[in-house]
């Protein structure tokens, strides 16, 4: 109670509260003024002991003005009379409407520091427990080769294909400077850029398929063969639009609209990018001691991402059934028992690629412009995470396949599914062809996203709620999707392996 502190904190109190008053408590205590300082004008003896009206009428106007000029006093100390008066009970407690801060108008508008300090402690306790658990279960599961071993030697192939990768590029860009000077017509510059872009995808595919390689080796091959292919598509569009607008201005601009440099091109193949342009914003200098802290962070992610898939992911994967061919409910405990672990590789593989990895090659290169992504975990629907969780591509799917599909007169619903497609053909690459498994589970997951779209819009709209559609998001990516792909994959995976051997 206010009564029972030391005279310093209630001066300080007395002034907080005073200076929230409302026009009408002020009101009223002028009225109270005035009618006290005529009352007191009357009074022949304020000492007299019989004349207690007096007495609190003085004390009113003192009240009075020290809420009137609390203002204009504000840093000031208040004297022990102004705490006595100022904390009448006749003084409102009560002087606006307010909510409760974890009620759903104001639940965004407070600081939420503690709750989240909460959580990272439970995290942390919950998870150490589950450490200590795991490890007097199995023991220790990390396996003296995971970072290198004897396999990773048989797969030279693919080290060799990773190296002729840049021959692509090389070849664009001949293709750039014959157009040029002329020397080919613009139907043969869109053939030779798609045969130098498919051939640049399909060569990596071959190499894998003959190659009983590593299946981490595999990703790492189709996902550079991918970037590489989306770079030479930005590449051979963004020329021939630039074609397109130096033929409609002035001679005397052509130059400076079309220009073919191999510098360019080679910055534009190793920058955090896949959208070409002739020059990029560039910051002034290479800050070395970030580089290295980064550098730390990167080693120190992926060896936790790895404790994580040997010590947790793997075991329950391989204690587990089909999920689409066992029990049910064994299949559900299966995916929530495995959501947790993957969630955390997942999370982990975001931080260390799109937010360590990217921005050290940025930092290097002196690349300036950094939005990698944006605050996708707190996406209301699907379509709000696509557009969030990975810039580079989802900048490359607008401008080199949405757009131009609304200008030819695209409906918007086709070109959206146009895109999907692209995306799923590129992730069923990445997974399907390392794993030697054509299932097309990633493919489904991926065209699957197309309702899922229309679905949490539909919620989105109906529930009016950023929480409904920021949950279910992250229930179907965190809880669902992702640990039921996993699933899918092993078990096909080592039904062919079964079958070779």
């Amino acid at each position: 109670m206010a009564i029972s502190e030391p005279p310093e904190i209630l001066g300080s109190m007395a002034t907080v509260a005073s200076s929230s008053h409302s026009d009408s408590d002020l009101n009223l205590l002028s009225i109270r003024r005035r009618t006290s300082t005529t009352a007191a004008a009357r009074a022949p003896d304020p000492d007299d002991s019989g004349n207690g009206e007096a007495v609190d009428n003085r004390d009113r106007v003192e009240s009075a003005n020290l809420m009137s000029n609390v203002a204009a006093n504000a840093n000031e100390m208040p004297s022990n009379s102004d705490i006595i008066f100022t904390y009448r009970p006749s003084v409102p407690a009560h002087r606006r409407i307010k909510e409760s801060p974890l009620s759903s108008g104001a639940i965004f508008k407070q600081s939420h520091a503690g709750l989240f300090n909460l959580c990272i402690v439970v995290l942390v306790a919950v998870n150490s427990r589950l450490i200590i658990e795991n490890l007097m279960k199995y023991g220790w599961l990390i396996r003296s080769g995971f970072w290198f071993s004897s396999r990773s030697l048989s797969d030279w192939p693919l080290f060799m294909c990773c190296l002729t990768l840049p021959i692509f590029p090389l070849a664009a860009f001949v293709v750039e400077k014959l157009v040029q000077r002329n020397y080919i017509s613009e139907p043969v510059v869109v053939f030779l850029h798609a045969i130098i872009s498919t051939i640049a995808v399909l060569y990596p595919v071959i190499v894998i398929l003959r190659c009983d390689s590593a299946f981490l080796s595999g990703v790492a091959l189709m996902l550079f063969a991918c970037i590489v292919w989306l770079k030479l598509v930005s590449y051979a569009h963004t020329n021939n639009d630039m074609r397109a607008l130096a033929k409609s201005a002035e001679k005397g601009d052509m130059d400076h609209l079309y220009d073919v440099s191999f510098k360019s091109l080679a910055y534009f193949m190793v920058a955090p990018t896949l959208c070409y342009q002739q020059s990029y914003p560039r910051t002034p200098a290479v800050r070395k001691s970030w580089v290295v802290r980064q550098f730390i962070k990167l080693i120190v992610f992926t060896g936790l991402m790895g404790f994580i898939i040997e010590q947790y992911i793997n075991p329950i994967v391989r204690n587990s059934q089909h999920p689409l061919k066992g029990n049910l409910l064994y299949a559900i405990e299966r995916v929530l028992k495995l959501s947790v672990p993957n969630l955390y590789v997942w999370l982990c593989m975001f931080y260390c690629f799109f937010h360590l990895w990217l921005n050290i090659l940025a930092e290097l290169l002196r690349f300036g412009d950094r939005e990698f992504y944006k605050d996708w975990w707190n996406a209301k629907t699907v379509e709000e995470y696509w557009r969030m969780w990975n810039m580079p591509v989802h900048k490359w799917m607008a401008r080199h396949i949405y757009f131009p599909c609304l200008r030819n007169g695209i409906p918007k619903g086709v070109a959206i599914v146009i895109a999907f497609l692209v995306s799923a053909v590129f992730h069923e690459l990445c997974i399907a062809v390392p794993c030697h498994v054509f299932k097309l589970w990633a493919f489904i997951g991926i065209m699957f996203q197309v309702p899922l779209v229309l679905i949490s819009n539909y919620l989105q709209t109906k529930f009016r709620s950023s929480m409904v559609g920021n949950m279910i998001f992250w229930f179907i990516f965190s809880i669902l999707g992702q640990p039921m792909c996993v699933l899918l994959y092993y078990h096909d995976l080592m039904n062919r392996k079964g079958k070779a051997d």
